[in-house]
Parts: C-alpha cells; sequence; structure tokens
C-alpha cells in the first residue's frame, strides 16, 4: 500500500524497474540461504547463520527477525485501523469504512475496532502451532489481494479512456538538495515488500517434496512482483500527485465514475481482509524467532503451551500498542526497512555465502 507513494517519489520508469530489480535480488538471496543450508545441513535460517558466524551470529539474525516482523505487523494493524476508523493524513481526515456507514461512536474509535479485531480475528489465527494450518486463509488472501488490483486497475483505465486523468511522472523531480535525499526513503519500502527469508525454511521443513521450494520461492516472486508493479503503476495513475503514503485512504471519496462509493469500499474492506489473513503468516516466523532469542536451549514451542501462550499474548500486547500510537505506515518502514529487513534479506545470505 505503500508502493504508489514509492514510485510518486521515485518517477514511474525508475520505480517500476526498482520494483523488478529488488525481485530478482531477493531470489538470488534466497537462493544463497538454501544453497548453504543444504551444505550445512541446517534446517533453519538462524541454523545456517549460525554454522557460519556462530552463537552471536544466530542472535544478531534474531534480533533483525523481531525487529523486521514486529514493524510489519505494526504496518499491517495500523492500515487495517485506516480501513475501519480512517486516519489524520496532512492535517486531512479520510474516513474508515464504520464511520461512513454507522457515523461516529465510541465503538468506531481506532483503539475499540483493533482491539475487536485482535481479539476475536488476530488470536485464533495466531493460536495454530503449525503454519499449514494457514494454508487456505493464505490462498484467500492471495486472491483478496488480486481484486484491490482488478478493481484499481478497472477505474484507472475507465478514467483515461475518458480521459479525466493523466499520465504520472516519469522521472524523479529533483529541485533542490532536500528532494534527492528523499529518494532514499524509498528503499526501506522497496527491501520490506519482498522479505520472506524467515517463512523459506519452516514451509519448507512441511512440504511432503522439499525439492519443490525452489519453484515455489520463484512462483511467489513473480506473483509478487505482479501484483507490485500492477498496485504501483494503476494507484499513481489514479491518483497523481494526491497519493497518500497508505493508498488505501485515498478509497474515500468520489473516484468520478459510477458506483464510487461502492466501489471505495469494496476496495477497503477486502484489503483490510487480505492483512488480517496475512497476519498469522508473518506472526508465525515471528513468535518462532523470539522463542529462539530468549529460550535457545528449550524444547520448540510448540510443544510447551505455557510459552507459546506466554509469548503471544506478549508480541500481540506490543503490536497493538504500537499500532496505536505510531503515527503512520511510512514511519514504521523507514525504521524497519533500513535496518532489520536489509539485514535479513540482503546482507546476511551474502556474508554467509562470503564465509
Amino acid at each position: 500500500m505503500a508502493l504508489p507513494a514509492t514510485v510518486k517519489e521515485l518517477g514511474l520508469i525508475p520505480g517500476l524497474i526498482m520494483i523488478v530489480l529488488v525481485g530478482w535480488l531477493t531470489e538470488s538471496s534466497i537462493d544463497m540461504i538454501m544453497r548453504f543450508s543444504r551444505a550445512s545441513k541446517s534446517a533453519t535460517y538462524s541454523g545456517v547463520v549460525a554454522d557460519a558466524f556462530g552463537g552471536a551470529g544466530r542472535t544478531l539474525l534474531h534480533v533483525c527477525i523481531v525487529v523486521n516482523n514486529l514493524g510489519m505487523l505494526v504496518v499491517y494493524m495500523i492500515i487495517i485501523g485506516d480501513v475501519l476508523s480512517g486516519a489524520w493524513l496532512n492535517g486531512v481526515h479520510h474516513s474508515g469504512v464504520t464511520e461512513e456507514w454507522f457515523g461516529q461512536h465510541w465503538w468506531t474509535t481506532r483503539f475499540t475496532l483493533l482491539l475487536l479485531t485482535t481479539l476475536f480475528v488476530f488470536l485464533p489465527l495466531i493460536s495454530f502451532r503449525r503454519v499449514d494450518s494457514l494454508r487456505y486463509t493464505s490462498a484467500l488472501s492471495v486472491g483478496l489481494a488480486i481484486v484491490f488490483v482488478v478493481i484499481t486497475a478497472g477505474v484507472a483505465i475507465v478514467k483515461t479512456i475518458d480521459g479525466s486523468i493523466s499520465m504520472p511522472c516519469l522521472l524523479p523531480e529533483i529541485s533542490k538538495q532536500a528532494s534527492f535525499w528523499k529518494l532514499f526513503t524509498t528503499f526501506p519500502v522497496l527491501v520490506t515488500a519482498y522479505i520472506c527469508h524467515h517463512n523459506i525454511h519452516p514451509i519448507e521443513n512441511e512440504l511432503k517434496d522439499p525439492t519443490q521450494i525452489k519453484s515455489i520461492v520463484r512462483t511467489s516472486i513473480t506473483l509478487c512482483s505482479t501484483v507490485y508493479i500492477a498496485t504501483s503503476f494503476f494507484g499513481l495513475l489514479l491518483f497523481g500527485d494526491r497519493t497518500l503514503d497508505d493508498v488505501l485512504a485515498n478509497f474515500d471519496g468520489d473516484l468520478g465514475i459510477p458506483y464510487s462509493s461502492l466501489l471505495d469500499d469494496v476496495v477497503r474492506v477486502s484489503y483490510g481482509i487480505h492483512l488480517m489473513l496475512v497476519f498469522p503468516i508473518v506472526f508465525f516466523s515471528l513468535r518462532l524467532n523470539l522463542d529462539g532469542l530468549l529460550f535457545p536451549y528449550a524444547i520448540p514451542i510448540a510443544f510447551d503451551n505455557r510459552r507459546f501462550f506466554a509469548v503471544t499474548a506478549a508480541l500481540m500486547g506490543f503490536i497493538f500498542v504500537g499500532a496505536n500510537f505510531v503515527p503512520s505506515i511510512w514511519d514504521a518502514f523507514q525504521f524497519t526497512g533500513a535496518t532489520a529487513a536489509v539485514s535479513v534479506g540482503f546482507i546476511f545470505p551474502a556474508a554467509i555465502a562470503l564465509r
């Protein structure tokens, strides 16, 4: 949802090229991890790092994954809050779907809606012990992401045909030194968009045929790249210079076509549900890595009920508080994308290969 704003800063042509380039680099870095996993006979990402750099390296990797995943889940919850209860961006209030449907009440506030979502959606989904249990919700989430792309593309194409929108800037506009340095604020978003390295081993370990993992990775990255390019292009084409950090916040007004209000609601609700269904996948590896960091020599967390529920409750509490106090997704991306995400996705795999 931050990619259209990213491409707006970089310009359409460099922005789309960067999305493809980072996807290719991601596939290469995952290939490095899998190659050296087999060489070191390791069944986890942290095991490969420990083989190359010892216990200190493994601890640092766990810290990076925890920071990255915490940041991602805070971003997810912020966007869900934006969809349900609205958001203030650049001094302007963008209404959420519950505000538009029912008006402003205590139960349509951001805090209340996120609390209800946590209790009745997230907690049941994050209580599964195996990532395999999330396969159906994961598949549904992909379908909902495609719904967003199809509607956004359809609206943009219709408005392009009737001549009511123009092509966005093809190259970045650099008027002064500050605008040049602002280009670098886009890279954390691009890096974060492809981070999945911590999920590779848990999924491979549950496959009946582990040799399938290479084609699974390639298919997933190709699908993601296609969705990212379409979202960025059509989102920027539709909203132009008015594109916000979270493009979903743009879908709160008249799109200039028939059934605009209905399409606004379908886009926001479908993507909000998409994030709710993606949330447990990211949480799964977060819990696994935090447990590995805090209890490196204990039995697997899936077999210890007290530890499982204590770690789960502590993490959900932190994410809930973060989502209510972090001002925007751009702020969260800047921190996690420039530190933990780039380490997990690119620095560690390259360092392992060099070692």
